[in-house]
């Protein structure tokens, strides 16, 4: 059975997820805040060795952990409503690439499931 990682299209489509979702989430005046100040190539790496990490592939994420890494969001404001965006932005970046609903589904189902830590709770 391959991984969730594998049925994306690996390191190619995990980049190129990345690199869209980052083109919308900036574009976001609703989040876009949250990014001021961020060197976004380093942001990009940290989310595509994430993102690669948590759908099975190669573990090379070398960023803090989800509740230490978003701290500083979360005094600056980021709350559920902030976290949907995002989850909106990543449900339609996978959909837009072309991945099919299951694998959009089980990557959203990974990413929501980090949702208390993120905002601290």
């Amino acid at each position: 059975m391959s991984t969730v990682y594998e049925q994306l299209g690996g390191e190619a489509a995990i980049e190129a997820a990345v690199d869209v979702f980052y083109r919308k989430v900036l574009a976001d005046h609703y989040v876009n805040r949250f990014f001021e100040g961020v060197d976004m190539e380093k942001q990009a790496a940290k989310q595509k060795g994430f993102l690669t990490m948590v759908t099975g592939g190669p573990n090379n994420y070398t960023g803090k952990d989800m509740r230490e890494g978003h701290k500083h969001l979360v005094k600056m404001g980021l709350n559920d409503a902030h976290v949907d965006h995002i989850l909106c932005h990543l449900r339609s970046t996978l959909a837009e690439l072309g991945v099919a609903q299951d694998l959009i589904d089980t990557v959203i189902s990974v990413a929501e499931s980090t949702r208390d830590d993120v905002l601290d709770r």
